[in-house]
């Protein structure tokens, strides 16, 4: 035991002298460098305003409201039979699930990190929904990567589709994290009743317990929605400032060689390597580099796949700054990112080949393109596809889950 303590103790100490020595040398090449630092810092904030701060905004701010009305309670509620046993997380599961899936990184950890402070999930089911909520939105994949990038509308099918469904075979998989840890039962969570009543009960008492006029909840929520996004556009460009950096001081070639060699063992090009070492730190330079690289169409639209899987460290940070005061766990997370590009890259080969019918029947139209429309018209077209996106997708699952629920009860009534 005193071992293990000694042990665990060594390695704070490591990484306390690690952190404190790369804190040093980022600095030191910042003033070495201070054009290319302040170029990136200056690319970095561009990004911020004219992309992710309004693009994410809003529903930051509509997912507050909702939670202060109770309607996620409400959701929560008629969705807990179909969550519960695909994912083993609790029915809000869903909102947080749809609001990824639509709006992408990084609104699915803001919600599950207000779903852990209002007691509305566990900290190992938190764990579990942050590990496959994480996605990108279908208008990055279609518009900015298959179009903007390479090319090729219709690639966005292939690579949305690989990307959903390897998200949803990371939460089937991280259903079973944490179980040791689990205070859910099936004995203690059994509710009887009709369900879309239980809804609507769980929403007024929801909106009676916050107590908050409508007012107050609205300026709250921009408050926090406020801080929120300042908190992700300071990562974004503190970022943009380190991936420049270690350009300038040619710690990405040690890196590029790294990628290339473990390129080489599975036979694909070496000239992909660069886009690995882009898209390890930052998502949308990863795929531009991987659209660009002189490498057969597969390989590259694989890696670019399993780079907007796995994100980039850019967003991890956001997500490791939004709910590292919640509780959450980063390691569960960092895992589940890293299954899910490999299984995206794979899924991404397959539809490629045999999978080819299926995706030609999602082909969305070049009209997609980020360039044929102005930055205003583009933006609140963006939010209004994205909120159609958020409430088809609660509306099946809500239609699936009221169906299951109903099967379930039809069930044990002729089993008895």
């Amino acid at each position: 035991m005193r071992i293990w303590g000694s042990g665990r103790r060594y390695r704070s100490r490591l990484l306390a002298y690690f952190m404190a020595f790369c804190t040093v040398f980022i600095t030191i090449a910042m003033v070495t460098y201070p054009k290319d630092a302040f170029d990136s810092a200056i690319m970095g904030l561009n990004l911020w305003w004219n992309v992710v701060f309004p693009a994410l905004l809003p529903f930051f701010i509509l997912s507050e409201i909702l939670m202060g009305l109770g309607v996620v309670h409400f959701i929560g509620v008629l969705l807990e039979p179909l969550m519960r046993p695909i994912f083993n997380v609790p029915g809000v599961g869903a909102f947080a699930m749809s609001m990824g899936l639509a709006s992408g990184y990084p609104m699915d950890a803001v919600i599950t990190c207000k779903f852990r402070k209002n007691q509305l999930c566990t900290a190992v089911e938190a764990e579990r929904l942050l590990s496959f909520t994480n996605t990108a939105d279908p208008l990055f994949m279609f518009g900015a990567v298959a179009v903007g990038m390479f090319g090729m509308p219709e690639l966005g099918a292939t690579i949305a589709l690989a990307h959903y469904i390897s998200s949803f075979l990371v939460g089937v998989a991280f259903r079973f994290h944490g179980r040791s840890r689990d205070s859910y039962t099936q004995e203690n969570r059994t509710v009887k009743g009709n369900i879309i009543i239980r809804a609507f009960r769980a929403l007024y008492n929801a909106r009676q317990e916050d107590k908050r006029s409508t007012g107050q909840l609205l300026g709250d929520s921009v408050k926090s929605s406020m801080n929120t996004i300042l908190l992700i556009g300071g990562f974004i460009i503190v970022f943009s400032v380190f991936i420049r950096i270690m350009t300038v001081v040619g710690i990405t070639e040690v890196l590029t060689d790294m990628f290339a060699a473990m390129l080489s063992l599975i036979g694909y090009s070496t000239n992909l390597a660069p886009s690995l070492v882009s898209g390890l730190l930052e998502i949308d330079l990863g795929t531009l580099a991987a659209s660009q690289a002189d490498a057969p169409l597969v390989q590259k639209v694989a890696i670019a796949s399993a780079i907007i899987a796995w994100s980039g460290l850019s967003v991890h940070g956001q997500v490791a700054s939004i709910v590292i005061e919640s509780g959450i766990r980063m390691t569960p997370y960092m895992i589940g990112r890293l299954l899910h590009a490999i299984i995206a890259a794979i899924l991404t080969i397959l539809l490629l080949g045999q999978g080819q019918v299926i995706t030609k029947l999602l082909v969305i139209p070049a009209s997609m393109s980020l360039a044929q429309s102005n930055s205003l018209s583009l933006w609140l077209n963006r939010i209004e596809q994205t909120t159609y996106q958020i409430g088809v997708l609660l509306s099946i699952m809500i239609v699936l889950s009221i169906a299951f629920h109903l099967f379930k009860g039809v069930y044990g009534y002729i089993k008895r």
